[in-house]
């Protein structure tokens, strides 16, 4: 068996939708304070939410840390991002399915067609934006196979899988569900895990035993070791222990520039 590569973690300091009164970053100077600090703990990918000023936090971002920019809230259509791609995101996360979640007084429920995704495809390349798609269940994977069957994608294939996310793309936080799903992604496929909820541990341990990447934060899990609400930084410093407690070393911004096929962006 191979060496795997290097961890790739993926920092969410954002709402925490299932506890809202969790604080959270909500400007640029903050989403740029905590990526500087998610960076010392050992990730390599800031996930934000900026909608309310997708230019002013990549600037702040970029300034403090070197680490992947990947701007999220796919929810949203398309024109409502589009600053994301004037700016030159590293990445941009884009849900390859139906939208359809249930959260403390939020439900979304949103339509992405095929259509959309073409679209999708088509800017990613236009402004050498990455697309991060987000793989909810099986049906996703199909739609991701019909971009790269129409040659509208360029591999790696960046995905996250999403385990135990409330809501009618809700799919069980299990071993058997992720290895399920694991083995469907198209070849060339870069897997990172999302887990919410307490069962968030067992699933990330056996991505890193897999060889694929994970995603903590408060979006995802606001929940340290011990039971108390804990700042993203912790959250990634506590992945970063056990990954190093499993003989898996931590992946620096470039080398996951170089993984998921962003190599040369800064």
């Amino acid at each position: 068996m191979g060496v795997a590569s290097p961890l790739v973690v993926t920092s969410t300091a954002n709402v925490s939708w299932l506890h809202p009164e969790v604080p959270y970053p909500t400007d640029a100077a903050g989403r740029a304070k905590a990526a500087s600090a998610c960076a010392d703990a050992g990730a390599a990918v800031f996930h934000m939410h900026a909608e309310d000023s997708w230019t002013e936090s990549i600037e702040a971002v970029r300034a403090a840390s070197d680490l992947v920019v990947q701007c999220g809230m796919s929810s949203l259509p398309i024109p409502e991002r589009m600053e994301v791609y004037e700016q030159g995101a590293d990445m941009i996360s884009i849900i390859a399915s139906h939208h359809d979640e249930a959260f403390v007084g939020v439900e979304t429920n949103v339509l992405h067609g095929r259509d959309e995704l073409e679209q999708y495809a088509a800017l990613c390349r236009e402004h050498s934006v990455k697309p991060e798609w987000e793989i909810w269940h099986s049906g996703s994977i199909w739609n991701l196979r019909y971009l790269i069957d129409k040659g509208l994608l360029d591999p790696p294939y960046v995905t996250t899988l999403f385990f135990g996310w409330p809501g009618g793309t809700w799919s069980p936080p299990s071993l058997e569900e992720y290895l399920h799903r694991r083995r469907q992604l198209p070849e060339g496929s870069v897997a990172t895990v999302s887990v919410m909820g307490s069962e968030q541990v067992p699933l990330l341990a056996a991505a890193i035993g897999q060889g694929d990447h994970v995603r903590v934060g408060t979006e995802d899990n606001p929940y340290g070791r011990d039971g108390s609400v804990a700042p993203t930084e912790k959250l990634v410093e506590e992945i970063a222990d056990l990954a190093r407690a499993m003989g898996r070393r931590l992946a620096t911004p470039d080398e996951a520039r170089e993984m998921l096929g962003i190599a040369g962006r800064k």
